[in-house]
Parts: structure tokens; sequence; C-alpha cells
């Protein structure tokens, strides 16, 4: 229940990897620190909230999937409104702001935020906030926290105009005080991904705490005044300045260690998006010559003695594992090294300040320690500054603790982007330059997203070839660097590059022609059909196939289907 002495608003929220998710925490945490209420419920969760029903402002934060469609857990709320036969004032009523999230780097950027804030409009509700659209591509915190910093007054404001309308004058004098002197204010506000049309401007905390160090302390961690910076050492103006931390997000898991034997969860309950199917690789080709930049591989997948459908064009999944090397590595920095095979039991922490905390989707409520680091957690994912705000509450040494301080602060928001995000560091670069960070099992399960399964173009057909599944796919190698001290492969490419090893470069005892074997290797896929991308009805029509590198992979199957 919202407290009466807050004024409420809904926040609406639609994932499809957790990041849109993490935003609206982000956004319902801060609230309460302005005054304000936000009841946040996932867009799926359509008998907990009703648009046609509401007075009060309402935010939404939408990410994009596939080829511009919105997110699995948007579809049900994308069809309902996209219904043809609403009037044009059916949301004539309803005040929103909406946050989309995308990457540039695809054609459709940012379009399952656009279609729903097209169609709102269309049907006649109206922006108490200007809409927002982040580019993951160069760093969606770029429009992220200078969008949340705004929301604030315009969330006021809305809320005031509201009171206005139902002639409740008397109650508002607790928000006007807050208001800005320009009304107008809020609607001017242009949001860019471009860096150099952003104006951070520091309106106190806003949500987050202050740090405030005297100076003499900051001279004793920071580097020399002429020192570069780098992910451990930060310069002057940041070294020196007083920072705004994000606020500590409260703690909600708590992990059991158990002695109990059993059995670990088949993958299959690890994916929610439909059948999996657990396939033999047959055959596995290098389709680029040893001196090549990069490493191309075809490999086929037996689908014989399976429901498994597609079409050319189509994609599918591959369900795949962290790392076996970066795993133990991480056993061994937590110090739970003999611990890997034990069963835990996770949990939600009793007596939580986290609203409506409840143990992540993908991770079991029973399975071994090492089962849960390498299936269910993205132990390579970028770390977002909440997590780094929680990591500092976990460092004992105080430079280190300082700098991490600075890469999640809004005056390191520059070296968060060089250092951490165009560095891809993960958790382990981290713990390798912060030694003295040693987080707890239930820290990471708190804040490490799920490990995805990794999408490829089907490059066969199942006319040309019945029973078979092709695809190819580049290995994608990390080199190490100045914030990586190890080189990386891909979590997938490299893992299936080292499966199908044997296929590639027999040995005198193994049976059969190069690249082909009677091999047990498999792989848990499940499909992920593309409507819109596959060949035209009539063969008659002509075609232009573009595919620059490993893009020509669709067109394999596109040819031979011809």
């Amino acid at each position: 229940m919202c407290c009466e002495s807050k004024r409420r608003f809904l926040l609406l929220y639609a994932t499809q990897k957790g990041q849109a998710k993490a935003i609206a925490e982000e956004i319902w945490q801060q609230a309460g620190a302005h005054g304000l209420e936000a009841d946040m419920h996932c867009m799926s969760e359509m008998d907990k909230y009703n648009l046609e029903t509401e007075k009060d402002p309402v935010v939404i934060v939408i990410s994009t999937t596939g080829t511009g469609d919105p997110p699995d857990t948007a579809r049900k709320f994308v069809k309902k409104i996209q219904d043809k036969t609403l009037p044009p004032d059916h949301f004539a009523h309803l005040q929103y702001g909406l946050l989309g999230l995308g990457d540039s780097e695809y054609m459709f950027f940012c379009n399952g935020g656009r279609t729903v804030d097209r169609r709102l409009q269309e049907l006649g509700a109206q922006h108490f906030y200007d809409t927002g659209l982040a580019d993951d591509c160069v760093g969606l915190e770029l429009v992220v926290d200078p969008w949340i910093d705004g929301l604030w007054l315009a969330l006021k404001e809305a809320l005031q105009l509201q009171k206005e309308k139902e002639g409740m004058n008397n109650a508002v004098n607790a928000i006007s005080s807050s208001l800005s002197t320009d009304p107008h204010a809020v609607h001017e506000l242009k949001l860019s991904s471009e860096v150099q049309n952003l104006k951070l401007e520091d309106e106190g905390a806003r949500g987050s705490d202050i740090l405030s160090q005297k100076q003499d302390d900051i001279n004793l961690v920071s580097p020399a005044r002429d020192a570069e910076p780098s992910l451990v050492h930060s310069v002057p103006p940041v070294s020196q300045s007083a920072l705004n931390i994000p606020a500590l997000p409260p703690e909600y898991i708590e992990v059991e260690f158990q002695d109990t034997q059993g059995e670990n969860p088949h993958l299959s309950s690890l994916i929610s998006e439909g059948t999996t199917f657990e396939v033999p690789v047959t055959k596995a080709v290098q389709l680029t010559r040893e001196d090549a930049i990069k490493t191309a591989l075809l490999l086929e997948l037996d689908i014989a003695d399976t429901a498994f459908e597609y079409q050319p064009g189509d994609a599918f999944c591959v369900i795949c594992p962290n790392n076996v090397t970066e795993v133990e590595k991480l056993l061994r920095i937590l110090g739970l090294s003999e611990k890997g095979d034990d069963f835990v039991c996770v949990k939600v922490k009793q007596g939580t300040k986290k609203k409506g905390a409840s143990r992540p989707q993908h991770i079991p409520e029973r399975s071994t320690l090492k089962f849960i680091l390498t299936w269910c957690l993205e132990i390579r994912a970028i770390p977002k500054k909440a997590f780094l705000r929680a990591l500092v509450e976990c460092t004992s040494d105080a430079g280190e603790k300082r700098r991490l301080q600075e890469l999640c602060s809004r005056q390191g928001a520059s070296d968060y982007t060089h250092f951490i995000r165009d560095s891809n560091v993960c958790l382990l670069d981290l713990l390798h330059a912060f030694p003295s960070c040693k987080p707890s099992l239930s820290l990471l399960i708190e804040h490490l997203p799920k490990l995805q399964a990794r999408s490829y173009s089907v490059s066969s057909s199942n006319l040309y070839q019945p029973g078979r599944l092709c695809f190819v796919f580049n290995v994608v190698e990390f080199p190490a660097g100045p914030s990586r001290p190890d080189s990386r492969r891909g979590v997938c490419t490299g893992w299936l590059a080292e499966l199908v090893a044997p296929l590639l470069h027999p040995n005198k005892n193994s049976q059969g022609a190069k690249g082909e074997s009677s091999s047990t290797e498999k792989i848990s896929i499940f499909p992920r059909p593309n409507n819109a991308f596959h060949l035209p009805a009539d063969p008659s029509v002509p075609f232009i196939m573009v595919g620059p590198g490993t893009g020509i992979s669709p067109f394999i199957g596109f040819l031979q289907h011809r």
C-alpha cells in the first residue's frame, strides 16, 4: 500500500534482459526522497493496474528487442492498446512520461518505446514530461541519468495540476514550495544521446548520497597530479571533488548452504521462451584461413529427431555456460573454492526494504553454487553503477573505496564510460583491480543479470538439408588491456569453439572425414522465429541480399531454399 502522506504515481516497466526493470527500480528507490511514492509493476501484470481508470501520472520504462519489437513482457499490453476499435479519446485522461531503451547499432532504434508512445498519443494521452530515448551503443546512462533527474520536477508539476483540477488547492502547499519559478522549464528538456548536448546540472542530492571528504583525505588517496587516469586511478578534478553517489541499494537476498545432495535443475527450466531442444553437433567447418583476423565457424546440428521447425531467415538461441576457468577464479576470490559443489538455498531476506522483493526468476530455489555461477548469472556483464555502489561497502582499502565511489558518482560519469563501459570491464576485472573488495555471494545474485541465451541466424534450408540446422559465427575475441589482465573469447562463441575443437582438429584416433564425427557433444537450443525476414512467397520475385561478413549467414539458407 502507498503511504497516504506521499503523492502516488504509477511506474510501469517492460524488460527483456532486465535493464528496464533495473532503471524502474532506481526510480522507485529515489521517489521517496522527493516525497513521492512509486506504485511499480511489470507491464505484463495487467491485473494490478488499469490505465483506463488511472488518475495519477504514469511513468513508463520500456526496452526494445529483436528487430524493433517491444519486449515479451509488453506484448499483451501493446496488443490491447493497438485495438483499432478504441476511440481517439480513450486515454484523454492520462498523463505520462516515457523512457525508451534501445541500441542505435540496430535499424529500429528504441522502436519498442516509440510504438507505445505513438499509440498512447493517438488515443489522446498527454505527455507531462518529454520522452527520453537512451542508446546502449554509447551508454544508456547518458540519457537515463538526466532524464531521471528532471523527472521529479515534472511529476510534482503534474500532480499539482491534477490537484488544482480536483479543486484541492488547500493541499498543494507542500508540493508547490519545491516547484521551479519557471513552470515551462520541464517542457524545454531535450534529451539526446550526444554527450556534448547534455547539461548535467548538480541540483542537490536528488535521492543520492552526497559524499564529502576533507581535502587532506582526498590528497592521501589520489595519484600524482600529472598521472594518467585509469580504472584504478583518478586525476583532478574528479580526484578532488565531493561526490554525488547513488543511494545504497537495499539488500534482499539470503543464501544458505545445505548438506543435502541432489540434482541440479534441467537447463530447460531456466528458459521462459518456450520449448528447448537438446541436439547433437554433427559437423564443424572453419570458413576462414588460419591467418585471418577473425575465425568464422560453421556448425551443423542434427534436429531430425525433434519437433524443431524453422524457415530461412529465422533465428534460434543457444543456451550457453560461463567459462569454467572464470567460474573457478570467481569461487576462489569469494573464498568458496571448496563449496562449489555444495547445494545452496536462495531466498528473500527477512525484513528487506526492497519493494516487492522476490527471488530472481533465473535463480533456482535450490541448486549447487557452481550451477548458479555457470548457468544462471552473467558474470561477464558490465557492472552498473548501483552494483559499484554496493561494492564500495565490501571494500576495505581507502584508496580503492574512493575510486569505486568516483566511478559510480555523477562527477565520475566520464571515467565510468571510458574505463568500465567502453573497456568491457566485468566483475572479475574489478575484483582483480580492487583486491580489497570482497563481495558476498548474495550481493552477486542481487546485482548480476541473467545469463542470456545467445541468438544466431539460421544459415540453412529445411528443404535443401532436411533434419539439419546450420549456423555461422565469428569467434569473438577480447584482447588483454589496461583494464583486462587476460584475453578472453565471447561467452558463447568461445564455448562453442572449444566444444567443436575435436571436429575441427581430429586426432589420429578419430573416425570419419575432417569436420564430421559421431561425437555425442550436444547443445540446448530453442527457436526464435523472425516474421519480418523471410523470402518472398513468390519464387519469381527478384531480391537483393546485403550481408557483410557473417551477415551473409541467413542468405546461405535463402539461396539453398531457392
